[in-house]
């Protein structure tokens, strides 16, 4: 694999901290600015639906633009977005700077994907995606247990103010490593562009994705809580439990960026099944500490195996002049389920049956979208059988 996929990896691994980490803090935010714990989880919540906003608007602004140029842009971005939250003096104002810091999320990982999968051969293209996902799992398996104790601490401004950090960084490595264009990219006429989001399979897609990864975010957003209340660790012991957690979305998403290279469709349905089982036998297991570390390993690997299938699924569903299009808004799809996964969990907590029932409820999530995958694979194949005839 090229430098320059890891240099992508650096970027993904920068916004990931941001994302995630905030996941750690609930606690801490919480405390400090004066608000509940369902309301400091809606931190996670409006970043999900600032990507969401941002990815299209931003793809369609820079859809002129040498593809390195938007990353740039985007990095930098996401950098002042995270110095604001660090200076955050109240609530609504740190809500402001996660959602403009998601401004940048869903088109740079949109841009990236098409980036990464023009710097291997067309075999190892689901694995190019895994390796720049990589960078959010390793987001979640160093950056945010590092978050939580860092927050917990030095007050959860220091954590922010790490992120910064790491912006910074991820910018100099994009500059230096990702090539520059081979040839400038002439964009077509918008409308062709937009004709993708017409197609019938993008839509499932887009859909698929967003019920996919809507089940996990319910309990992921809460996981600090759910650990301390229901598993009974400390505060202190959150950290290292998360490290697991991120250890399992780094073995999952690799190991879905290989199946995918060999059967994408088996490996968009087994996924969705692995992540619905998981889900619902978590609910028992996160009432002992035993099984609430076997849990956080395997909720990780079931979780991040869907997203090579999911990202590969569209891409190739949309293909021709709507693809860096429609892979952003995968990207988007992505986050509208972390918001609502985030609403759900929040809305199980506040009007029963409470926390320790979060999982059982969530699992129904990645169940539709299970169904909803058989679906499109089955209007697939009549498709293909169309073709034929």
């Amino acid at each position: 694999m090229p430098v320059a996929l890891y240099a992508l990896t650096v970027g993904a691994f920068g916004i990931g901290v941001t994302e995630f980490v905030i996941m750690g803090l609930l606690l801490q935010v919480s405390g400090d600015l004066g608000v509940s714990i369902p309301v400091a989880g809606l931190l996670m919540t409006g970043y999900a639906l600032g990507v969401f906003v941002g990815a299209p608007i931003l793809t369609i602004a820079t859809r002129g633009l040498p593809r390195k140029t938007t990353l740039l842009v985007l990095m930098a971005i996401f950098t002042l977005g995270n110095l604001a939250a660090a200076l955050a003096p109240s609530f609504a104002w740190l809500m402001t700077a996660r959602i403009v810091t998601a401004l940048a999320h869903g088109t740079f990982f949109g841009v990236g994907s098409l980036v990464a999968t023009s710097l291997v051969a067309p075999e190892r293209k689901a694995s190019a995606i895994a390796i720049m996902f990589t960078g959010l799992t390793l987001a979640t398996l160093l950056g945010v247990p590092f978050g939580s104790w860092l927050g917990l601490a030095f007050g959860w401004r220091s954590t922010f103010w790490a992120v910064t950090a790491i912006g910074i960084l991820a910018f100099l490595v994009l500059a230096a490593f990702v090539p520059a264009d081979k040839e400038r990219v002439v964009p077509g006429p918008l409308a062709e562009e937009l004709k993708v989001l017409a197609r019938p399979q993008v839509q499932l897609g887009l859909v698929i994705t967003v019920l996919g990864f809507g089940g996990i975010f319910a309990i992921f957003t809460f996981i600090q809580p759910i650990l301390v209340q229901l598993a009974g660790f400390s505060e202190a012991a959150v950290s290292p439990v998360l490290l697991v957690f991120g250890g399992g979305l780094v073995v999952g998403n690799l190991l879905g960026g290989r199946w995918a290279d060999r059967s994408l469709a088996p490996a968009l349905i087994g996924s969705l099944a692995l992540m619905t089982v998981a889900m619902f036998a978590s609910g028992f297991a996160f009432h002992s500490q035993t099984g609430a570390v076997i849990a956080a390993f395997v909720l990780g690997a079931a979780a991040f195996a869907t997203v090579a299938p999911l990202q590969m699924w569209v891409l190739q569903q949309a293909g021709g002049a709507g693809q860096g299009l429609a892979s952003s808004l995968n990207i988007a799809a992505f986050n509208l389920g972390n918001a609502l996964g985030a609403w759900l969990g929040g809305l199980v907590i506040s009007h029963g049956p409470g926390l320790g029932a979060i999982a059982p409820v969530a699992a129904l999530v990645p169940f539709a979208a299970l169904g909803l995958a058989a679906l499109a694979l089955t209007l697939d194949r009549k498709a293909a059988r169309t073709v034929c005839a």
